[in-house]
């Protein structure tokens, strides 16, 4: 018999250097919970390095206030400007850093693959993916800036997969078995099946 937890709180992370966003969820069995989503700003910074220091002292701080037992990160990815790629990097591993200072281990995510475990499509707009994530999580507050949804999905990205740290897990194909196997999570919401 597996010896898992019942219980684990996730905190996903959307790196980036002048707005990063964070989410905290708490799972128990099959039911989410929302415990906070917010961004750190460093618009204000300009020298890079004071932001990385930013970076890395505020996640520390958000990990040892809501001691996460896993930190799901979004993997920079490729666009036309490699200077933005480096940039997202740096912010990338800074927040990394501060979760192994914390030994708390990590998970990486890219973009596609977030959007496509929320919204069920690899190409959705932030703004679809807040959407999504209000039904989700039952919220009806909408943040200043979509960073901080883009953190929380994240971390319901991370829960998602159920990822745990030893036994077995359950994997899905796509979000159509998914659904099937997790009607009180997606309840109200209808799952359009491609036949």
């Amino acid at each position: 018999m597996l010896n898992e937890k019942k219980e684990r709180v996730i905190m996903g992370i959307d790196p980036g250097t002048a707005v990063m966003g964070y989410g905290v969820i708490l799972e128990k069995g099959n039911k989410t919970e929302l415990i906070s989503l917010g961004v750190v700003k460093m618009t204000h910074l300009d020298d890079p390095f004071l932001k990385l220091q930013r970076i890395f002292e505020k996640t520390v701080v958000l990990i040892d206030q809501y001691k996460p037992d896993v930190l799901a990160i979004e993997a920079p990815f490729y666009g036309k400007n490699i200077q933005v790629l480096l940039k997202l990097g740096r912010a990338q591993g800074i927040a990394i850093a501060a979760a192994l200072s914390r030994n708390i281990s990590v998970t990486e995510y890219s973009p596609r693959k977030i959007k496509q475990s929320i919204t069920g499509s690899g190409n959705a707009t932030k703004e679809q993916v807040a959407a999504m994530l209000q039904r989700l999580l039952n919220f009806k507050e909408t943040p200043e800036f979509l960073d901080a949804t883009d953190g929380l999905a994240v971390a319901v990205c991370h829960s998602f997969q159920k990822i745990t740290s030893g036994g077995k897990s359950k994997t899905y194909s796509g979000w159509e078995s998914f659904v099937s196997d997790n009607k009180t999570k997606v309840k109200g919401l209808v799952a359009k099946v491609k036949k």
